[in-house]
């Protein structure tokens, strides 16, 4: 019998992973309605027919009727593939697959992934050149040198979409962006570091061709095989790509050219570095060790060897990840998005800068949440930005799609390349495209906004980024000693965030402590108690900031329970019938999610409401919406339809929509309805008299109890963003918290609060 193949637990996961539930990891899903005799006349035959003849009219038609601009081949012959070699192009299958997801999930493009079994590279190219009809792009993957290099030029010649090997151009971009980091950090100047690639492979040659490109001198390039040092009196006939940096007339070691090299290009196999090798570089070296899964030196060894070093490997157990979905998916997306004929010099170079200037900025919190990470910033264990840093999808097609635009090779070119990046953040993630637009707003009049809790480090980070983005001015309530500390700590700079010590006695202390006196006289506080609770009570002494109109509004409760923190605002700011028409607070949670946002209400403050509450709950949530830039429709929620029961809860609801069809007859809102009937226009059409005519995006709930459930549910079991609690019925922009809010959380509701105020 033959002997039964075992797997450890971890290749049986990779085996179940790819068979379980259904065998592969993508499929192809249709992008229209296809259940009626109709949809198919149209998808099929007859309907078909029309769009046929126009694109046969006119070629370019095929990118308005068909899924050609948003489509990618990702195409190989298996020769290459990852650590795998030359396994053929059916094994190669999974990896293409793999390669689909990462185009979808980084960039939102389509992927046929094709598997061509032919060795021969003018075949290859015949074959793929014919697929040019039905590609808006191709990726060349996993294809070995240096047959690569022939049908990646040759196809170019004859397609008229670009054609990438992101084996070659993929890393090299990656490889260029972090080298130009890495030298910034060493103070080092690309035109004279002498640089050492050990691996005459496509992505070996496509790294050093681009570094080339960007200023390094050919002579101070040494490029190594199997032999060593590539040179010109070897004694065989080279191939191009090694005889393009053929340097020296000697065989020479690795051993030998790293004596005083300033950069280490690995890109070959695990260990073929010393330590010995290391410590002969030259002051402050650069090693990027990209040979996966071994690099070819240790981590670990190479930085306790060398503590001057900046490393990079292509693991990402380590810092400086070299990882390739930094570069395809985003290439791609700007190629596409202009139509592009090509891929040119041009527009690899200006990724390789939009990459390196990304890793400068300042990362936000929700790229350190994902990589469980405190703190992330440009410096020698971070030199390029993270795969799932979603400003990726904004900055590197961007940068493509303009080169491509500048160079003559777009066949759609783009204008507007601010409206262009806001567009393509919303591809990935709609939250952000909603954010992007109401942060817009709040820069146009960015409030003063005073946190009480000024002392947490979350807090106090997020208030350098309200600074930074200009979506309010922080005001940071409490120890000034303590917070300077706290952001010397953290790198921080708090130059422009306003500091205030709530035991500094000033002119301001004072008529704040006589403003409470005066409230509270006739409650048993005196003037030297109403002192003391403003020096000991922070949420008081900020709610009074802002009744006062020292501040325009406030952010609390990220390290107290809720109603600990709504008190004393409701007690300074909830009563004052001067300033405020309205004699309840409620509160709202704005749901995002892939196709719409939702605002809920009331989730937070009310248990239960009357008729009138909901009635003034559901004006103040449309106004909400609207201060948002989100046209209302009201559903009032109950678990009955337009009075199929007569419960007394689902009378309430009736109730309160009689009220707000006689008091706000322009709004658009009506009920009682359940909760499917208001967000689903197909079932709202069996109601015709109803004054929504298509699904409610304001969502009033008849108790906190089912508002708070159902934000809860649709944010954990839905993948939704919840952005809250926004109070709602006092008189200035004042909110409470979630307990343990992010840096992105409380950033979002700062922007929130200075959208609103504008009217």
């Amino acid at each position: 019998m033959p002997k039964q193949e075992t797997f450890s637990a971890f290749d049986q996961d990779a085996l179940d992973y790819h068979s379980q539930p259904t065998p592969g990891k993508i499929s192809v899903r249709p992008s229209k309605p296809c259940v009626t005799q109709r949809d198919l006349a149209l998808a099929y035959s007859p309907g078909v027919a029309i769009p046929c003849l126009e694109i046969e009219k006119d070629p370019n038609k095929a990118y308005d009727y068909t899924s050609r601009a948003n489509l990618v081949g990702v195409i190989s012959n298996g020769t290459a593939v990852l650590g795998l070699g030359n396994i053929g192009a059916l094994a190669s299958k999974p990896v293409m697959e793999g390669k689909g997801i990462l185009f979808k999930r980084f960039a939102d493009i389509d992927v046929f992934d094709i598997e061509i079994d032919e060795l021969d590279p003018m075949a290859f190219v015949e074959t793929v050149a014919r697929l040019e009809p039905t590609f808006g792009g191709i990726n060349l993957e996993d294809i070995k040198a240096p047959e690569c290099f022939i049908i990646e030029e040759e196809l170019k010649k004859r397609v008229n979409i670009p054609v990438l090997h992101d084996d070659q151009h993929g890393t090299a971009v990656i490889t260029t962006a972090a080298l130009i980091n890495a030298l910034i950090l060493q103070n080092k100047n690309i035109e004279d570091v002498k640089i050492v690639c050990l691996g005459a492979g496509a992505a070996g040659f496509a790294c050093m061709r681009l570094i080339e490109e960007l200023g390094a001198q050919r002579k101070n390039m040494y490029f190594l095989d199997r032999k060593g040092v590539i040179h010109n009196n070897r004694g065989d006939e080279l191939p191009f790509h090694k005889a393009h940096f053929a340097n020296g007339d000697k065989d020479t070691s690795l051993e030998e050219i790293m004596v005083d090299a300033d950069v280490f290009l690995g890109l070959s196999q695990g260990n073929m570095v010393t330590p010995e090798m290391l410590k002969s570089m030259a002051n402050k070296p650069i090693v990027f060790a990209m040979a996966n899964p071994t690099p070819e030196i240790n981590y670990d060894v190479a930085m306790s060897t060398r503590p001057d070093l900046i490393m990079a490997t292509g693991r990402s157990d380590h810092p400086n990840q070299v990882n390739n979905v930094l570069g395809f998916p985003f290439l791609f997306r700007g190629a596409l998005d202009v139509r592009a004929t090509t891929f040119n010099e041009e527009m690899k170079i200006a990724a390789v800068h939009a990459l390196a200037e990304l890793a400068r900025e300042e990362v936000p919190a929700s790229v350190l949440k994902v990589y469980g990470e405190k703190e992330l910033r440009f410096g020698p264990q971070y030199i390029l930005p993270k795969p799932f840093d979603p400003r990726l999808i904004e900055v590197v097609p961007t940068a493509v799609a303009k080169a491509a635009v500048e160079t003559g090779v777009a066949r759609q070119p783009i204008t507007d390349f601010d409206n262009y990046a806001q567009e393509l953040a919303g591809r990935i993630d709609q939250s952000r495209t909603f954010m992007r637009l109401v942060m817009d707003k709040a820069r146009h009049q960015p409030l003063r906004l005073a946190f009480p809790e000024g002392d947490d480090p979350t807090i106090i980070r997020a208030a350098t980024v309200m600074r930074d983005e200009n979506i309010a001015k922080p005001m940071l309530i409490g120890c000034p000693e303590s917070i300077q500390n706290q952001a010397e700590m953290m790198r921080l700079d708090l130059k422009g965030v306003e500091i205030i010590d709530p035991n500094e006695e000033n002119s301001r202390f004072d008529s704040l402590a006589d403003a409470l006196y005066f409230d509270r006289k006739r409650h048993g506080v005196l003037r030297n108690v109403a002192v003391e609770t403003l020096k000991h009570d922070k949420n008081t002494l900020g709610s009074l900031l802002v009744r006062q109109g020292f501040a325009d509004g406030m952010l609390t409760g990220r390290t107290q329970h809720y109603p600990t923190a709504l008190s004393p605002i409701l007690k300074v700011l909830g009563h004052d019938e001067k300033t405020s028409k309205h004699h309840h607070v409620y509160g709202m949670y704005l749901l995002i999610l892939e196709e719409r946002a939702l605002l809920f209400a009331d989730c937070t403050v009310n248990v239960e409401m009357n008729a009138e509450q909901l009635a003034e709950v559901a004006v103040l949530t449309a106004k909400t919406a609207e201060s948002l830039g989100i046209e209302p429709k009201v559903g009032m929620l109950s678990f009955s339809n337009f009075g199929s029961s007569t419960h007394a809860e689902s009378q309430k609801v009736a109730d309160a929509v009689r009220i707000l069809h006689r008091t706000h007859p322009k709004l658009v809102v009506d009920g009682e309805m359940q909760a499917d009937t208001a967000v689903n226009s197909d079932i709202l059409s069996n109601y015709p008299f109803s004054k929504l005519t298509e699904s409610a995006n304001v969502l009033i709930f008849p108790t906190m109890q089912a508002g708070n459930i159902a934000y809860k549910l649709l944010k954990e079991l839905a993948g939704a963003t919840a952005i809250g609690p926004i109070l709602m019925g006092l008189p200035q922009q004042v909110h409470v918290l979630q307990t343990g809010a992010s840096v992105d959380d409380i950033v979002n509701l700062a922007a929130i609060a200075s959208a609103r105020a504008i009217d």
